[in-house]
């Protein structure tokens, strides 16, 4: 049975642990559109998250009333292949480091941000939050999943023994401004604009697609998942966790027509089946959350019209192709 539940008072100080990529940006800009005015943000040279030295300082000196975790190492299949003892060790101790500051200056209430990824790999379709830890983990994936399932049981153990309203939302795929378009680190949505987009330049007359096009993922755009938030903060407290998405699917394949409609009309689709799928399919089964009152509002192909608006934005700009 959830716990009673109070609102966040629009007045109290808010700390947005990882404000400066996707899913903190993100955040930031819904609060203050919903006229919170006392925002806390921390820079990586400000703070190390990693140090809880640090960070214990730090709320120490700051103080916040309330707490989006949404900071972490992340990419996609390529960087979490090449990268695993960063992916594990940056987020098992930004984890550890900032759930147990939030406990040392009674934070009131605390959001950890995890990710899709925290399912086995054969999981039942659509996916409820009661199959984890059912089975093992897709391979490609695996370290970033055990730190983000060990973010999960940080909470859980510190409301268990603590009583500590600390609550965890799993997000599916997202997409959408601040990005990250690096063909090396990125997830598959901005992947495939940067590789359209870098084909139009060109006039390449076809685009690489890894895999075979087949595997299937759900796609949810960050302002929604942002709302989504806030939405929990100020309805739920539970010590399970509750999965964001839409519950709507499609074949990296038709991803990649969406994008290429967008981007570059004229392309061809070749896929690399020597590249890995991933997980043949991954999609959220939202009951719990739609039950709660919340619901997505920005469909795909709206999403990805105004993703792509966007990077071009940045590219005028040269801030947009970090790796180029």
């Amino acid at each position: 049975m959830a716990d009673a539940v109070q609102p966040i008072d629009r007045e109290s100080r808010v700390f947005v642990a990882g404000h400066g990529g996707l899913v903190g940006s993100a955040i930031t800009r819904r609060l203050a559109a919903d006229g919170f005015t006392n925002v806390l943000t921390a820079t990586r040279a400000e703070l190390d998250l990693r140090n809880q030295a640090e960070v214990t300082r730090w709320f120490e000196e700051h103080r916040p009333d309330h707490v989006f975790l949404v900071a972490g190492t992340v990419g996609g299949i390529m960087a979490n292949s090449t990268r695993p003892a960063e992916f594990i060790y940056d987020n098992m101790m930004i984890h550890g480091t900032v759930v147990h500051a939030a406990h040392e200056t009674d934070v009131t209430k605390l959001l950890y941000l995890g990710s899709s990824c925290i399912y086995p790999r054969h999981a039942a379709q659509p996916i409820t939050e009661d199959q984890l830890l059912n089975g093992p983990l897709e391979p490609t994936n695996e370290w970033y999943a055990v730190a983000k399932i060990a973010g999960i049981k940080v909470c859980q153990a510190y409301r268990q023994q603590y009583g500590r309203d600390f609550i965890s939302a799993m997000p599916t795929n997202l997409y959408g401004p601040n990005d990250n378009f690096d063909l090396q680190s990125s997830h598959v949505l901005p992947a495939l604009m940067r590789k359209f987009h870098d084909a139009r330049l060109a006039e390449r007359p076809e685009v690489e697609v890894w895999g075979t096009g087949s595997a299937l993922r759900e796609f949810l755009h960050v302002d929604d998942l942002a709302d989504a938030c806030l939405f929990l903060m100020d309805n739920y407290s539970d010590i399970e966790h509750v999965n964001v998405g839409t519950g709507i699917d499609l074949s990296i394949r038709e991803l990649a027509e969406k994008i290429r409609d967008v981007v570059y009309p004229a392309a061809e689709l070749r896929f690399d089946h020597s590249k890995p799928d991933g997980i043949p399919r991954k999609v959220l089964d939202v009951t719990k959350l739609n039950a709660l009152g919340w619901t997505p509002t920005i469909d795909l192909d709206t999403g990805v019209a105004a993703t792509y608006e966007w990077f071009l934005e940045q590219v005028a700009n040269s801030t947009a192709l970090r790796g180029a």
